[in-house]
């Protein structure tokens, strides 16, 4: 149920200022453990612009109810709509909308929701998609976790992140990358681990037979689906450090793009320690 009454938050005023200056990116992607309230937001700056009432958006007029029903033409909603994850066949009629004029605006609304779940496949053609923002669109991608968005398409988009909760940097880093409060205060301390996951890591870009080694001493201590989640991020973050860098950005683009890979077999219940193993070999070529 899509419900824009209580949209006041911190993003929702600054996607306003952008409107009132005519300032709206062509692509955004909105950083939210809370989906709903993501996806609610979304559709509040797609009633922004279509609104004919006078206190905008006011929720009642027809474009806004058509809207907010999912009935609008030139509002699209595409999600994995109980799939475990988001293919290339329910991104390929985006671009192909593209080439469509809007029906009742001025301007089209392409949502995404759970774009984590995207294929690598349906990535890359969302990258497309991205790339030619020649019709009047805007994009918006909505996800709980942006570690899992191609660093490509996040090169692209404008991200506004919802997350309003005082953390220190490290939980607040976590936060932004899938992990619940909950998931944090269960990992305790990480010092050893995160040695660990260094090793790994520089293990694998020397091509070191010991990744595999190392690979399955992680595995062991990876006892908890967060602890695997928390290894993960933590090879993710390695790797965009050091995108940063000329002498190694291709390496880590090549890196980013593999663990990438593993995590989205991990929600296909691969085992963790085959996961990470496929990793290490990966690198040991």
């Amino acid at each position: 149920m899509i419900d824009i009454s209580n949209i006041g938050h911190g993003p929702a005023n600054l996607l306003a200022k952008a409107y009132d200056k005519n300032k709206l990116a062509h692509s955004y992607l909105f950083v939210d453990n809370d989906e709903k309230r993501a996806l609610n937001t979304a559709y509040w700056l797609a009633c922004l612009f279509n609104c004919t009432g006078e206190n905008k958006p006011d929720g009642t007029c027809r474009n806004c109810q058509q809207i907010i029903s999912g009935n609008h033409p030139d509002v699209l909603l595409v999600e994995p709509e109980g799939k475990q994850t988001l293919g290339i066949d329910q991104i390929r009629p985006l671009k192909e909308e593209l080439a469509k004029s809007p029906v009742e605006s001025t301007i089209r609304f392409f949502l995404i929701n759970k774009a984590e779940k995207l294929t690598l496949s349906a990535a890359n053609g969302l990258l497309n998609l991205l790339e030619e923002p020649i019709a009047p669109v805007v994009t918006v991608l909505i996800t709980n976790n942006s570690d899992q968005i191609l660093p490509t398409i996040r090169s692209r988009v404008q991200t506004i992140n919802f997350d309003e909760k005082e953390a220190d940097s490290k939980s607040s880093l976590l936060l932004n990358s899938g992990l619940s409060t909950e998931e944090i205060k269960d990992l305790g301390d990480t010092q050893s681990l995160d040695q660990a996951i260094k090793y790994f890591y520089q293990e694998m870009l020397e091509r070191n037979s010991l990744a595999l080694i190392s690979a399955h001493h992680l595995a062991d201590q990876a006892k908890t689906i967060a602890i695997q989640k928390y290894i993960l991020i933590n090879l993710k973050l390695l790797a965009e450090k050091d995108l940063n860098q000329n002498n190694k950005r291709l390496v880590a683009a090549r890196m980013l793009k593999c663990l990438i890979e593993i995590d989205k077999m991990r929600y296909s219940n691969v085992n963790f320690r085959n996961l990470l193993d496929y990793v290490a070999l990966q690198w040991k070529r």
